[in-house]
């Protein structure tokens, strides 16, 4: 069975979680590669609404694995309060488990991340304040304390007070704060007693699941447009959010990711700083985040709304390697007339077709294609139930992006998600089935 990676096509909060949780019924292994808490994936089900921020959205399938792979970072707090929570809905979570080479996330990431957003005053880049860019700042730097680390105390007592020291005088210099190694060890001895029964070394049980052929599904947080390679940066993540780091964050060769799905939705939003073309601040903004609940699933923060951008979804198809599109929300846009579509981006006496660097990004004007639009809908199940000019829509959108749309969102529950059955056209790359089984 091929390996599918599911990858953000634009600025996250696409609706991956929605995707993940409906190929998670045909699965054996779910697996969370990039990021952390900053994550807010969203499903809806009978019982009612649930938001993950860093346990794997295959949890709501019976007999699925659930693994927090090595490439994400992990604050236990918050991991643990999410399993509570979950139970305490009545989710089992004995198919969890978390890779032991995962990095964790102390308060003192929490506050650096805070109090440097502060510090950045009106020039703030946004983030979720999670704590999610120190984490990785100090993997990075070699001063990392990861999950094994809780059950080794001498490792993990000479790894905390090196931190302890090292990030300490920081914390003094900069923002006239301590920080205390007893403080920390002490939290890591509660943390080691509550994670015990989740932890695993990785590897062995991603490689005997690829060995007997198991049906993975590796979940991306974020999207393209953050990632920290090809995003709009410095307004991105601190991972990579492209299949290749699903491998590495996986524990998964990269040769075995056959399948990725690109996720975006008909039109583009965005929490946080940086460019973002397609914005739009009148009425038609107020619509669309009012119609598609466009508020952050951390933070609550409203989120900027525009015309779908097929120029940055292109861009992020050619960057990923997508193989198909599940295009999200297309209900929303019922009832707008007409609906918009970025096809270029002009930078002065420049027409661009692709997404340059974030300083030319910040000044280009969308160059934009007017589509007939189409009456409000319900949830809709099946294509032929779709208005012809939202089916005209997503033709258009697979002509533009190249990719095949294969998907189709058309409202929250976890039924209303549709599968495109025709061929892309001439040249196109057929589209690939999806299986219904509850």
């Amino acid at each position: 069975m091929p390996v599918t990676a599911v990858v953000g096509g634009q600025w996250g909060d696409e609706g991956k979680g929605k995707i993940v949780d409906t190929l998670a019924a045909d699965a054996d292994l779910v697996i969370r590669y990039n990021g952390g808490g900053n994550a807010g994936h969203t499903v809806v089900l009978d019982r009612g609404t649930f938001r993950l921020h860093l346990v794997p959205s295959g949890i709501f399938r019976p007999g699925v694995l659930c693994l927090i792979g090595p490439g994400v970072v992990v604050n236990p707090d918050r991991l643990l309060e999410e399993i509570d929570a979950l139970r305490a809905r009545g989710i089992d979570t004995s198919g969890l488990r978390l890779a032991d080479r995962a990095h964790l996330v102390f308060p003192h990431h929490l506050a650096q991340d805070a109090l440097e957003e502060e510090a950045r005053g009106a020039a703030a880049h946004g983030t979720t304040r999670q704590g999610i860019w120190p984490a990785y700042a100090d993997k990075a730097s070699r001063m990392g304390v990861r999950v094994a680390d809780l059950f080794e105390p001498q490792v993990l007592e000479g790894a905390v007070r090196h931190l302890a020291a090292r990030k300490g005088a920081v914390f003094r210099a900069l923002y006239g704060r301590t920080l205390e190694a007893d403080e920390l060890l002490a939290r890591c001895a509660a943390w080691r007693e509550a994670l015990a029964p989740y932890v695993v070394d990785a590897l062995p049980l991603v490689t005997e699941a690829l060995r007997r052929d198991a049906r993975i599904i590796l979940e991306g947080h974020l999207g393209v447009m953050r990632d920290l390679d090809w995003g709009v940066y410095p307004y991105v993540t601190s991972s990579t959010c492209l299949p290749a780091g699903a491998g590495a964050g996986a524990g998964i060769p990269a040769g075995a990711i056959t399948r990725v799905v690109g996720v975006v939705k008909a039109y583009t939003t965005a929490v946080g700083a940086g460019p973002l073309p397609t914005e739009l601040h009148d009425e038609t903004a107020a619509r669309l985040r009012a119609a598609g609940h466009e508020f952050g699933t951390l933070t609550g923060r409203p989120r900027r709304c525009g015309w779908f951008d097929a120029v940055a979804v292109r861009y992020a198809a050619q960057v990923a390697g997508f193989t198909e599109l599940a295009v999200m929300k297309v209900d929303v846009l019922g009832g707008f007339d007409p609906v918009r579509v970025c096809v270029a981006y002009q930078d002065g006496e420049r027409v661009l077709q692709t997404v340059p660097h974030h300083a030319a990004l910040a000044r280009v004007q969308p160059v934009y294609e007017d589509l007939p639009g189409w009456p409000p809908t319900g949830p809709v199940e099946h294509e032929e139930a779709l208005p012809a000019a939202a089916r005209a829509f997503l033709d258009r959108v697979e002509a533009l992006v190249g990719v095949p749309v294969t998907l189709v969102g058309t409202g929250q529950a976890r039924s209303a998600l549709l599968v495109r059955s025709a061929a892309m056209g001439p040249g196109g790359r057929a589209r690939q089935g999806v299986s219904r089984r509850a």
